[in-house]
């Protein structure tokens, strides 16, 4: 199956609503759309273990896979994570969950002039 979509809100000077959060799929995982400029917010909503987000990086080094920068969600918190440039994670940005007791958001600043 394809990965889930996580879909990216878009803050304003107005201001802007909580996104829906996304339940972590471990099975699929998760894409969203990147534009350097957006940032995940990962809820663990378990209260017993410590759970783990990935980032994948989009490319590779002297034709070797890099490993996904790895973060660690501590129980019943929420983390902050980003922005991810375009030039190291992609326009695509591949998500990796353990747990469905992650839930994700995402959101991203539009370009300014």
């Amino acid at each position: 199956m394809p990965r889930v979509n996580v879909p990216v809100t878009s803050i304003t000077r107005t201001g802007v609503a909580p996104a829906t959060e996304v339940n972590g799929d471990a099975t699929n995982n998760h894409s969203l759309d990147n534009n350097g400029s957006t940032w995940i917010e990962v809820r663990n909503s378990g209260s017993t273990v410590a759970r783990t987000m990935s980032a994948v990086y989009a490319n590779t080094v002297d034709g070797q896979t890099v490993p996904a920068k790895t973060y660690s969600i501590p129980t019943s918190s929420t983390r902050r994570i980003g922005p991810f440039p375009v030039r190291l994670f992609g326009t695509l940005l591949l998500i990796d969950v353990d747990n469905a007791e992650l839930k994700l958001t995402a959101y991203t600043l539009p370009a300014t002039t």
